[in-house]
């Protein structure tokens, strides 16, 4: 049985990182230089999708939740249009993310309450198993 090795850039490997570490600027950032010059490729939406997710917790960190809520509905329409695991990363659950962070945006609103910085998500790359 032969494995094969799946090699992935740089940038997409910090982007995780990053965003793990509510570095979501950085997150933005960092993914940004590689999505730039791909974005009209197969993984062009799907960079972006993350992009947005990143952004959306900036504004979350900066207590705007417009903003925020308008990022992640812009991140699960890019994501949903791909497979459930994608070069690594469990779409399915990075939507579930994107519903649960939404669900709370609204019921911040709906209490007139600021956002909170409590137990921001994590975003998981499952990188194959050497053998």
């Amino acid at each position: 049985m032969t494995i094969q090795m799946v090699a992935y850039d740089q940038h997409y490997l910090e982007f995780f990182e990053r965003f793990n570490q509510q570095r979501f600027f950085e997150a933005h950032d960092v993914l940004e230089a590689l999505w730039l010059p791909q974005r009209q490729g197969p993984n062009g939406l799907f960079y972006k999708g993350l992009i947005q997710l990143a952004g959306a917790f900036v504004h979350w960190q900066k207590n705007r939740p417009g903003p925020a809520a308008a990022l992640l509905g812009l991140a699960r329409a890019n994501l949903i249009q791909y497979p459930v695991i994608h070069d690594g990363l469990n779409v399915a659950g990075a939507l579930a993310i994107v519903e649960e962070w939404l669900r709370r945006l609204e019921a911040a609103a709906a209490a007139s309450q600021p956002l909170t910085q409590i137990s921001l998500p994590q975003l998981r790359l499952d990188l194959p198993a050497h053998k």
